[in-house]
């Protein structure tokens, strides 16, 4: 008959990787998949904007503006629903429009312009302030948002 030695240490590792994969089992029954998680998210995509302002001076003393978006470019999925959150920072009042969309309204100073959004078709949209769509009216204030 032939005994078998089993040391102190070999024991404990034993011990300490039957501990370390109950543990996981047990932990592994109660975690929610990442995925549910950016589900949820994407059920509530939403973006955040501001009106803003470049100016400055040309060495002949002329002061120059120009109006834009920030960002100037966003994306958004096709098909889902986005909400659009337009803070103005810059410029009395931006009235706009989103060519392609019968999406119309008004960005004031101080105040938030929420819009809804949902997109079919993929491409590129042009939100354009109606107020300074060229140079000569301190433009052109376009954001471009790419729908794919």
């Amino acid at each position: 008959m032939q005994f078998i030695f089993i040391k102190k240490r070999w024991l404990f590792s034993i011990f300490f990787i039957a501990i370390i994969l109950a543990g996981s089992f047990f932990l592994n029954q109660y975690t929610v998949p990442a995925l549910s998680q950016e589900q949820e998210q994407a059920k509530n995509f939403s973006i955040h904007m501001v009106t803003g302002e470049f100016k400055t001076t040309t060495k002949d003393g002329k002061e120059i503006e120009s109006y834009r978006w920030d960002p100037g470019t966003i994306q958004v999925p096709q098909g889902q629903e986005v909400t659009l959150s337009i803070f103005g920072v810059n410029g009395h009042e931006h009235p706009f429009r989103i060519e392609g969309t019968d999406i119309k309204g008004t960005v004031k100073k101080g105040e938030e312009t929420i819009i809804t959004l949902k997109f079919e078709k993929e491409g590129i949209y042009r939100l354009i302030c109606e107020a300074h769509q060229d140079p000569s009216n301190n433009g052109p204030m376009i954001a471009y948002i790419v729908v794919d």
